[in-house]
């Protein structure tokens, strides 16, 4: 009997209510649709009066650490953020910088980003990739890119964003799927080893 996959979602949104965790929200959606899953959603914005300040792992108090662990236990990772001065966040790369380096290693990871306009799609190749390869991650082959007017109320909308994030998990669930049959050792697995 398989386990269900802990999928998590972080959101680099600094505001509420953020569309770039909608759209996180929309992707665990599609995923859990798809398989089963123990959904987790991470609101940057929400945890970073906790964490904006640390340098040190070592420093944070336990719910970010809860949540840290909570990433790099993932056996899916999905990522959003809104583009800010043609990159990622601050607090958002502040927040993957708690992360061990080795903690990630080929983990599945859904890239997504939201921004004012279509001028800064290319954020996820250009500045998400590089970030999670870092981490000898698996990163997915199609992002999600999203502007404004994708959006009503705060919730996707838009009939092509919608269509392309249901072809991004599409594409993605096979990569998944191998590494479930990978059968990787959950952590709490090595440990009782």
């Amino acid at each position: 009997m398989t386990h269900p996959l802990r999928l998590v979602a972080v959101s680099g949104g600094m505001q509420r209510p953020s569309k770039s965790a909608a759209l996180a929200e929309h992707l665990l959606s599609l995923i859990a649709d798809a398989l089963p899953v123990e959904p987790r959603l991470i609101e940057l914005g929400t945890l970073a009066p906790r964490f904006a300040g640390a340098v040190w792992r070592s420093q944070l108090p336990v719910e970010v650490e809860r949540e840290l662990a909570a990433v790099e236990q993932a056996d899916i990772l999905i990522v959003t953020t809104p583009v800010y001065r043609g990159s990622y966040t601050g607090l958002f790369k502040h927040f993957f910088d708690f992360i061990d380096q080795d903690a990630l290693v080929d983990t599945p990871i859904l890239l997504a980003a939201t921004g004012g306009s279509k001028r800064h799609a290319l954020v996820i190749d250009h500045q998400l990739r590089p970030l999670f390869s870092f981490f000898q991650a698996r990163t997915l082959p199609l992002g999600v890119y999203a502007t404004d007017k994708d959006f009503v109320d705060h919730r996707p909308r838009d009939p092509a964003l919608l269509q392309r994030a249901a072809l991004a998990v599409e594409r993605a669930l096979p990569l998944i799927d191998l590494t479930r049959r990978a059968g990787a050792p959950r952590p709490e697995a090595m440990a009782a080893a």
